[in-house]
């Protein structure tokens, strides 16, 4: 039993639904694996708008984000690694930690390695405060990180003008075959001077987005995951497809959509450019205002 078994997500995926996905799957011809060449938009980024006071949002690339709030600079899920395992970047990082001003605050949702990479914490260094789900301090601190806080769902933690607020998400946590669910994960809602953010980590689908949406709104930035969502019988306890993120913001009755998690590794059966042309079509069906959802290029710094 996990530490926080009843609260992961249901039905949980074991090595049996793996070999079903990854061998049995493909031999019944069930499986049908499209590779269409895709260069993922990429732009460099040089770090001045970072650097500034101004309020700014940067896509470093996956889950990874630099938040300047308050003016503070924020590192949501930081990965700069070229590899995860034997998966190569299909995207460079968007900006290089040597490039980035001093990191104040990092907020880790969860301890899987496509979230949580040590040696991109490590880059960043033991002065940034690290804020994180319950059970994964340890961790950290064995790292050489000692500035940890740890949170449960709905605590929050004051950082001069921030407030950040662990809240919950569908999902489960693993780093070992003898850890699971012994770490809490979570999303991040950061609130500043200058309006208010909500990075929901891994996440399925739940009720629970129009819970975050009413206690912590109003949120001015969502920041959703749109893919790692193939095959569905597989992925839909624990991930969002764009439909269902598209739901998600709308329940969570946020002001703008920031999509993450594509275009970096190729985690799952999807074809690495569909994310992006779902959730334009989503927002197309729905008649929403195109200036609402930001598809970032890696890279790009928006202003807010």
């Amino acid at each position: 039993m996990g530490r926080f078994d009843e609260r992961a997500t249901q039905p949980a995926r074991g090595f049996g639904d793996i070999l079903k996905w990854k061998v049995l799957d493909p031999l019944s011809a069930r499986k049908q694996v499209r590779r269409a060449p895709f260069q993922v938009p990429w732009r460099e980024n040089l770090g001045e708008i970072i650097a500034s006071a101004e309020p700014s949002l940067t896509w470093i690339g996956h889950a990874s984000f630099v938040l300047r709030l308050g003016g503070r600079l924020v590192a949501f899920d930081p990965v700069f690694a070229k590899t995860l395992g034997v998966m190569r970047r299909l995207s460079p990082p968007g900006i290089t930690p040597e490039r980035l001003p001093p990191v104040d605050l990092v907020l880790v949702s969860h301890n899987h390695y496509d979230h949580l990479d040590l040696p991109s914490l490590k880059r960043i260094g033991p002065e940034a405060t690290f804020v994180v789900p319950l059970g994964n301090g340890a961790l950290l601190r064995k790292a050489g990180l000692p500035k940890v806080v740890e949170l449960d769902w709905w605590q929050a933690h004051e950082h001069e003008s921030l407030t950040i607020t662990l809240v919950p998400s569908r999902h489960w946590s693993m780093r070992t075959l003898w850890d699971r669910n012994e770490a809490l994960w979570g999303g991040f809602v950061v609130r500043g001077p200058e309006g208010t953010a909500y990075h929901s980590g891994d996440t399925a689908f739940f009720d629970g987005f129009r819970e975050i949406g009413e206690r912590m709104g109003p949120i001015d930035w969502a920041i959703l995951p749109i893919g790692a969502y193939e095959p569905r019988w597989f992925m839909h306890p624990q991930h969002l497809d764009p439909e269902e993120a598209g739901e998600a913001f709308q329940m969570l009755n946020a002001r703008n959509f920031v999509a993450m998690h594509w275009g970096a590794f190729q985690l799952t059966d999807e074809p690495v450019g569909e994310p992006p042309e779902r959730i334009r079509a989503f927002w197309r069906e729905k008649g929403l205002s195109e200036d609402r959802l930001w598809v970032l290029d890696v890279g790009e710094t928006r202003r807010l």
